[in-house]
Formats: structure tokens, sequence, C-alpha cells
């Protein structure tokens, strides 16, 4: 039977008792139920994974004790770094929870010029908490013990200088089909917004040293490019 897993920011070590309080006790406790015997997997990137059998449930907490780690191989090998133009709401919950079940390392949110989603700071900083669960929940599904990097947004332009020379792919239906050559030692994919990049941005990446790539015949959602991408370039590089 496979066991349910939960995410946790505290150090795993085999013996060691875990306290879970907030979301993740009324989650184990509420919602399915959890009883003393009952066991779990407690991850996370620095620790591993761990089977945790409960100890006791509370109102407002729950008590695991560790056992010993459990291999894990479902992280990928290719590191990745996606550039996405800000979408609005469930466009963007999907191809973060999407893009963290295909292996992606890092994802940056970006303002683009015609990207419709403006935030305040404030507004930011709430939205990528809420980005950042969203990868941990997909990160529990899909076996992976490291949680994909969620960065603040920024500018389309302040993304792109950071980006080493050829290293880049941009998604661009006018573009070379399918990613071919060598594989770069980190792949950055830029991917706009519903209103796809400006004339401008394009030029802009090209002279970074990005490549063009056209992922088929079809103009692909916004939500739809990272599923579609990623899942070519671990074709090309990575673990398909």
């Amino acid at each position: 039977m496979r066991l349910s897993r939960l995410y946790t920011e505290q150090p795993l070590l085999p013996g060691a008792i875990i306290e879970l309080d907030g979301d993740q006790a009324h989650y184990l406790g509420k919602v399915l139920r959890a009883k003393p015997g009952q066991q779990f997997a407690l991850f996370n990137a620095n620790s591993g994974e761990y089977i945790a059998e409960v100890m006791g449930v509370s109102k407002r907490s729950v008590q695991l004790q560790l056992a010993d780690a459990q291999e894990r191989v479902a992280e990928t090998l290719l590191p990745t770094h996606i550039g996405l133009g800000l979408s609005r709401g469930e466009r963007m919950d999907y191809a973060i929870q999407k893009a963290t079940e295909l292996g992606v390392s890092v994802l940056s949110p970006l303002f683009t010029e015609h990207s419709e989603v403006k935030l305040s700071h404030e507004r930011a900083d709430k939205r990528v908490a809420h980005w950042h669960k969203v990868a941990i929940s997909a990160a529990e599904q899909c076996g992976r013990c490291t949680v994909p990097v969620i960065n603040n947004p920024l500018s389309i332009s302040d993304w792109l200088a950071q980006v080493p020379p050829g290293q880049g792919f941009l998604l661009d239906h006018t573009g070379e089909a399918g990613f071919t050559g060598a594989c770069p030692e980190q792949i950055h994919l830029l991917i706009g917004p519903e209103g796809g990049i400006s004339p401008e941005e394009k030029s802009a990446a090209l002279r970074q040293g990005f490549t063009p790539v056209r992922l088929g015949p079809r103009i692909l959602r916004t939500e739809t490019a990272p599923v579609v991408a990623l899942t070519a370039i671990q074709l090309q590089w990575g673990d398909l």
C-alpha cells in the first residue's frame, strides 16, 4: 500500500520524534483521521524520506516517530529553470503543479509586456507562498523529495540577464522544431503569458543567446507549454 507523503522542513533522523502542527496536523488528524500506529512518509531535500509512525494525535498537533530512511529515485539529474510569464489564477497553479511533477528545478514568474497580472509587493509575497504550497503538494504526490524553488516575480529583462549565454530556449511557434544538439549544463526555458512575448522581448532573448524552439504545428496555451516542453526535454536528455 502506498503511504501518504508529507513535506516538512524539520531535520529528519532515524528514531527522531517529529511534531506536526497547523495545516499538516489538520490534514492528518481531521482529513486522513490518523491514529497511533498508522504510518506515513515524511521528506525534504536535505534529509531524504523516512517512514514515520504516528505516536499521538491531539487537536492541534500530531507526533510521529521516524524509522529508517527510504531510498528515492524520483529526482531528475537534468537541472531546468523556467521563466514563465505571469498568468491568471488556475493557469499559473496548473503550470507549477505539472512542472514540479516533470522535475523542474526552479521556476521564476515573469512580468512581461503582455502579462495581464499586476502584483503589488504584498500580493506578490502571498502569491509566491501559495505557489510554494502548490509545488509542495505536487512533490508529495509525485514522489520527489526536492521541492522546486519558486522565485519572486521579476521583469523578463532582469531574468534574461541572469541566464548564461547559450543555455536558454525560447518557446516560439516560428522557431526550429524540437530540442537538439548537446545538452546545456542547465536548461533555461522562456515561456510567455497568455498573449505571448513581444517582438522586443523576443529580440532581447535572442541577443542573450536563446534558441527559438517550436513544439509542433499547434500553438499551445501558456499552462500547457511547460508540460510539453519539459516532457520533450526529458525525452531528449533526461529520464523518460
